[in-house]
């Protein structure tokens, strides 16, 4: 227990390869990596240092043919024998067996092995491998190995026994992560750094890693200004050691230098906080994915033939264009990524490969460059975001708690082909009862910041004696405090109270190096910040690092809601008048309108401009709506006149 609580003020903050405390530096040795699976030769007859060049020895102690097995040790009489030999069942049973770390067996061993299989086994496999029977009607050559590896493999526990075999056999790959220890540590907690922050000529002298981590550590300062034009630092403007970061994949790209040293700062109590220092970013995106049938516009041509379709010559000329803006980017950048110590970079897709690697006037990036690394992670879009994210999970130290005895009886090897009965399965640990403290209180904290109950959470953090940098277990990624949830749910009440009356902590960074202040998502939330500014004072917390802005008085806060008000009558009065005057001229000018038509009358009834209508066309206006009756009668009124109009005029006549 007291190695524990020695080891603890080592664990209070995030640890980060470049940047490791000096008391733990000193003492971290290299672990056995957890593959590292002890193998165990088949058993050789020592031979004198001087025929150390020469064939070996079969187990008679002649000397070994050139026609023989050395993993069997057998000897053939002609070449055929041995190509026979290598496609048998005994060479592909041993070549198992050297894999598992055990011993090869010798020809009777295996016919002994064989003997004891159980035939329903056989006859299972038999019947189950019809389809695949040779034409002369017996089994293909493998059955029997297959029945004696399925038999052997039900002896032991399946699930133990399958996943213990699948890591031997991808033990071949490097893991992604070294692991170290310390005596200033609990004997189970063990350290992981990223292989990949290590350099080919580092990774392979494993005995000196340890040093090699040592050399990395780079003490953190106050940034340097470094001149720049468009965001780019000036030729021989020196930006320290640094990383460029770049991911490309769906006609998303994103690229970013960023500094190793730790920009270095104080808290409002003092302490040291450290952060990343970002040199240079740039993002692009165009559309060059084909929606719904997936893919780049490119692999499609390429597959099935150039499309004629308006969105297909979209597509071509983005990922040209794309392709343009990444390579000029690049070109800008050549000093910064010439001097990078690593370039992590993911190209997803044969299009995007080509876009950063192929051959093309002031190339920057080379496929053979031995900085190249993948990101040994699972990545999501391109975005400045994910860039800080992965060089976040890049360069902070992992830690780890193992059972040792777990570990050590997974990789002993065995020493019978039967597998003895596999080790119980380790229970997790029980969690500590400070352990079991933070998880309630995370959960009752964050129901009553949910529901924005000010009173309720100034209570329960003063009565369960809370400190102020209280981070939520387990931790979240996205908001670890609760300051950070509470701005992230836009609660400015809650955020108010936090930082005026909980001491809270506004320069608190997340996993993804955001403060609380940046994940506020409408003014009233950031108000409340600055409102705490006035209230708490300048020299509280370090303000500016936070992210929040200058100080605000609730008299300023009341003054411009008021002035709001004020501007929002102003302008709604206006509108009112405007539509008003608006309403008026339309009303005048409709009138004028009305008038001009009445003044420019001329005859009886005809308007300038306005086509005369026949006869016809009046008396079909006049009836226009009548029904049958009334048609009839104004017909003869009509022609009735007509009548008295021709008497008339023949009585004047005469």
């Amino acid at each position: 227990m007291a190695q524990v609580q020695k080891g603890e003020h080592l664990l209070q903050r995030p640890l980060y390869v470049f940047d490791l405390p000096e008391e733990l530096l000193s003492t971290l040795t290299l672990k056995i990596q957890p593959n590292q699976i002890p193998h165990e030769e088949p058993p050789q007859r020592p031979t004198p240092a001087s025929d150390a060049g020469e064939r070996p020895e079969n187990e008679d102690g002649s000397p070994a043919k050139a026609t023989s097995c050395h993993l069997c040790g057998l000897s053939f009489a002609t070449l055929a024998d041995q190509r026979s030999h290598v496609r048998s069942d005994l060479h592909g049973y041993n070549l198992k067996q050297k894999i598992k770390g055990l011993k090869p067996v010798g020809e009777g061993d295996f016919e002994k092995l064989v003997g004891e299989l159980d035939e329903s086994i056989s006859g299972s496999e038999s019947s189950e491998s019809t389809e695949d029977e040779e034409e002369d009607g017996s089994k293909p050559k493998e059955s029997t190995l297959s029945a004696l590896l399925k038999k052997q493999a039900k002896i032991a526990d399946p699930e133990f026994d399958e996943l213990s075999s699948n890591r031997r056999q991808r033990g071949a790959g490097k893991p992604p992560l070294l692991w170290f220890t310390s005596p200033l540590l609990p004997d189970s907690m063990s350290l992981g750094v990223y292989r990949a922050v290590f350099t080919v000529a580092e990774q392979e002298e494993e005995a000196h890693l340890v040093e090699s981590l040592r050399r990395k550590q780079i003490a953190p300062a106050i940034p340097p200004k470094i001149k720049s034009e468009g965001g780019v630092p000036l030729p021989g403007s020196d930006i320290g050691p640094h990383y460029f970061l770049c991911m490309i994949g769906g006609g998303h790209f994103a690229a970013m230098i960023i500094s190793l040293a730790p920009k270095k700062g104080k808290n409002h109590a003092g302490v040291d906080e450290r952060s990343a220092t970002v040199i240079a970013t740039k993002t692009f995106h165009r559309y060059t994915t084909r929606r719904k049938q997936g893919g780049s516009q490119s692999t499609s041509d390429a597959a099935r033939g150039a499309a004629h379709s308006a969105g297909s010559s979209l597509r071509r000329y983005n990922e040209a264009a794309l392709t343009k803006e990444v390579r000029d980017l690049l070109t800008s950048w050549k000093t910064m990524i010439d001097t990078a110590d690593l370039l992590f970079i993911r190209a997803s897709g044969t299009t995007s490969r080509k876009t950063l690697f192929d051959k093309y006037e002031g190339q920057v990036l080379k496929n053979n460059d031995p900085r190249n690394r993948g990101f040994p992670f699972t990545t999501r879009r391109a975005t400045q975001k994910e860039l800080i994210r992965a060089f976040v999970e890049l360069t902070r130290v992992k830690q780890s708690t193992i059972d040792e005895a777990a570990l050590a009886a997974l990789n002993a090897p065995q020493k019978e082909p039967a597998a003895p009965a596999p080790p119980k399965p380790q229970k997790p640990p029980k969690p500590s009862k400070e352990e079991e403290e933070a998880t309630l209180h995370t959960s009752q904290i964050t129901s009553i910041i949910k529901r924005s109950k000010v009173p309720a959470l100034l209570n329960y953090l003063k009565t369960n004696n809370i400190p102020p940098s209280f981070r939520f277990v387990p931790e979240n990624f996205h908001t670890p405090t609760p300051l950070h949830l509470a701005a992230s749910l836009n609660s400015a009440p809650v955020v108010l109270a936090l930082l005026t009356k909980g001491g809270s902590d506004p320069t608190l960074m997340s996993d993804d190096a955001r403060t609380p202040f940046t994940l506020a998502g409408d003014r009233a939330t950031r108000d409340a910040f600055r409102l705490a500014r006035f209230e708490l004072g300048e020299s509280a917390f370090a303000w500016d690092e936070a992210g929040v802005p200058s100080a605000l008085s609730k008299s300023d806060l009341e003054k411009r809601e008021a002035r709001e008000k004020s501007e929002k009558a102003a302008e709604d009065k206006a509108e009112a008048e405007r539509r008003k005057a608006e309403t008026e001229r339309l009303r005048r000018e409709s009138e004028a309108e009305d008038a001009k038509r009445r003044e420019t009358k001329l005859g009886k009834g005809r308007i300038v401009g306005v086509p005369e209508k026949s006869a016809g066309e009046r008396r079909e206006e006049e009836v226009r709506g009548l029904g049958p009756e009334a048609r009839a009668r104004m017909e003869r009124e009509r022609r009735a006149r007509a009548a008295e109009e021709r008497m008339r005029r023949f009585a004047g006549a005469s």
